[in-house]
């Protein structure tokens, strides 16, 4: 009998072909002496002549509250199929049952093709790899473990805390700083008002006069006539220059452009670095524990890394794995983590139970970034108050000045 499979080698390459023998298990058996490792295997007689995708139908009794993919739609689909399979309903049936929950039109359209593909004899894997713009290489390699070892309903629940902690990390974070952005959003509307609304009527007023107007009063008056002159061809240069950055920093040199300039930053650098770790740790910990190879779980981190630097890190350190060297060695020679972080690893590595200790990492290093991001929110507060105060309050004063020198002159 052949049959189809798919595999990983020592340096984690994929590798797919077909090979004839009695059983699956005899053709496993002869693979791993060969140093494979078995990611999926099918009989070919068990795969239809034509394995292609249909087109998804709507589903009529579906009603959707959103278009786009959000973070919380991958989370709780990795859980309620994590949920179903443990309960022992098979992958197809599992995918329609979560299907007719799905709230996101263009999730419910993936989930759909992915459920074709799967009934057409596709391994879940290659089925979410259709749709690597949703699903992440992370996503796409746990599948694939957790095929290939039988232990699928772990594998997700495993993903589903990990997107779960890294969403209420993010939360948070975010949730940190929405206040300094509201203040700042504040502070430069009511700039624009007081420059564009209120200095033209002091302009109108301080017309009928005839007196020297003060060089602070001056400039503020200029800055006011050009940027109502030049409102709109400002707002459009303004547009086109966001848009090109964002263009840029979306290619592969603008990316690292940008990374490196970062990095040149004392404080913001700091927080690259925590971020990083903190990101890291929780990958490696989540792919360690699902039982993927130290060398495919560095592939996966490096594709998952946040910055260019930190891939690049992350490349050094699985090449310096591959031949032969520790973990700790090129994670400290690198001088990018901090020093705790390569003797937690290096104590994992000793008593086996990395995965546990990148756990722990991850953990330390979230309470870190949490404490730092709220304490600079709770800084930043009376800050921009002050700020504020000194722009607003030197303006209005700049207006006022022409008002005080004619009450100067009346009075003598």
């Amino acid at each position: 009998m052949r049959f189809i499979y798919s595999a990983r080698n020592s340096s984690g390459e994929r590798i797919a072909s077909s090979e004839e023998a009695e059983t699956a298990d005899d053709l496993i058996a002869r693979l791993q002496l060969r140093g494979l490792f078995v990611t999926s295997i099918k009989s070919q007689a068990d795969i239809p002549a034509k394995s292609v995708s249909h087109a998804p139908q709507k589903a009529k009794a579906c009603k959707f509250s959103h278009n786009g993919i959000k973070a919380d739609d991958l989370t709780v689909f990795a859980r309620q199929l994590a949920i179903s399979l443990d309960s022992g309903v098979p992958l197809l049936k599992s995918l329609g049952s979560i299907l007719r929950q799905i709230p996101s039109r263009k999730f419910h359209d993936v989930v759909t093709k992915i459920s074709y593909d799967v009934e057409s004899g596709f391994s879940f894997r290659d089925s979410l790899a259709k749709h690597s713009r949703v699903f992440s290489n992370l996503w796409i390699n746990l599948i694939e473990t957790g095929e290939a070892s039988g232990n699928l309903p772990t594998i997700l629940e495993r993903l589903a805390g990990y997107l779960e902690r890294r969403a209420a990390f993010q939360r948070k974070i975010v949730s940190a700083m929405v206040y300094p952005i509201i203040l700042v959003a504040v502070a430069m509307i009511s700039v624009v008002i007081f420059i564009l609304a209120v200095i033209p009527k002091f302009t109108e007023i301080f017309s009928n006069f005839d007196i020297e107007l003060p060089v602070p009063t001056k400039l503020l008056i200029a800055t006011s006539d050009f940027l109502r002159g030049n409102f709109l061809l400002l707002s459009v240069i303004i547009v086109a220059i966001i848009i090109a950055i964002v263009k840029f920093r979306q290619t592969v040199r603008g990316k690292a452009f940008f990374d490196n300039l970062m990095f040149k930053f004392p404080v913001i650098k700091e927080y690259l670095r925590l971020a990083e770790t903190e990101r890291f740790s929780s990958t490696m910990a989540t792919l360690l524990e699902s039982g993927v190879p130290i060398l495919y779980a560095l592939e996966i981190a490096e594709k998952s890394a946040g910055t260019v630097i930190v891939a690049k890190i992350i490349r050094s350190v699985k090449n310096a794995v591959r031949e032969g060297r520790t973990l700790t060695q090129p994670l400290d020679e690198s001088a990018f983590f901090p020093p705790m972080v390569t003797q937690m690893i290096n104590i994992g590595e000793e008593v086996g139970d990395l995965d546990k200790m990148f756990k722990k990492i991850a953990a330390y290093y979230a309470e870190i970034m949490e404490t730092q991001i709220t304490r600079f929110a709770s800084m930043f507060e009376p800050i921009m108050i002050v700020v504020m105060g000194a722009t607003i309050g030197s303006m209005v004063v700049s207006m006022f000045l022409p008002i005080f020198k004619l009450a100067t002159i009346g009075a003598n």
